[in-house]
């Protein structure tokens, strides 16, 4: 019944993944950086990069953001250049906002930065066709869903919760016991799980227990790759190129990234750039 279809996979062939989004740019990362770092977890960090240094003690300077997140462990987001409801601006303004901010990271970091994160979670129709325009890839929403399915429209990446929402460890036990169905392997895709917040929030909480035992507790799973924001969209856009031919005889992988299915019941990596006959 399932000898024709292909069922694609992330790295290793797992079937979850968990990644995290963390707002503003607040000397609270670091700390916060150190808990994912220990339980071998990745993050990505939505910065206003007018705002950096703006307020000593709150917001840290560029040079200390560049220190922290530095680093290949951690992806590096748009918010805006200074964090405004955007919604409420005119097109102009969100445009100006979204692309200085671009600019302005991709010259401190010396990368390519195509993430964003909505600030105050707010947006619309305006503001999706800038964030296209400038070269967006993914923007993250506060709308938290409690489920685990990949987004249909990057451009409104939905979490699956707030790390204060009160169903937090009751969605990791789900997603903990969410096992791979060898017998219907349609029936276990790939998934996520997305939690976001800001970190100050853990001191103002006085809660950093929270993701020390949330980390603690999703770690070292052999069924969960660890990637940020921007890993997850490519590589989702890379399953997305791959050409099938009718029969699911052909696989042929346009992208630069190797990708993993099974067919068959069989494991199978197509790389990057090869046309592979199953």
């Amino acid at each position: 019944m399932y000898e024709m279809q292909l069922f694609f996979r992330y790295p290793s062939f797992r079937h979850k993944a968990l990644t995290f989004s963390y707002d503003d740019g607040v000397y609270q990362d670091r700390r916060l950086i150190d808990i994912l770092r220990a339980h071998g977890m990745r993050g990505t960090f939505n910065l206003n990069s007018g705002l950096t240094g703006k307020n000593p003690g709150w917001l840290m300077t560029k040079e200390e953001c560049l220190d922290l997140y530095k680093e290949s462990d951690t992806e590096v987001a748009m918010h805006a250049y200074t964090h405004p409801w955007l919604d409420q601006q005119p097109e102009n303004v969100v445009t100006y906002e979204i692309l200085r901010d671009r600019v302005e990271l991709e010259g401190m970091f010396r990368r390519s930065v195509c993430g964003f994160a909505y600030p105050f979670g707010t947006y619309n129709d305006t503001v999706i066709r800038a964030l296209r325009g400038a070269g967006a890839k993914y923007a993250r929403t506060v709308e938290s869903t409690h489920a685990f399915g990949l987004p249909t429209d990057w451009l409104r990446l939905h979490p699956t919760c707030h790390h204060k929402d009160a169903s937090l460890f009751e969605l990791a036990d789900r997603y903990l016991g969410w096992e791979e169905n060898t017998r219907r392997p349609g029936g276990s895709p790939m998934s996520m799980f997305y939690v976001w917040g800001h970190s100050y929030e853990f001191d103002t909480d006085r809660n950093w227990d929270v993701i020390e035992r949330f980390a603690e507790k999703m770690a070292d799973k052999k069924d969960i790759w660890y990637a940020t924001n921007m890993e997850l969209y490519r590589y989702a856009e890379a399953v997305s190129r791959v050409e099938i031919s009718p029969d699911g005889g052909i696989c042929y992988n346009p992208s630069a990234v190797d990708i993993y299915f099974y067919k068959g019941g069989k494991p199978y990596v197509v790389h990057a750039g090869e046309e592979l006959c199953l």
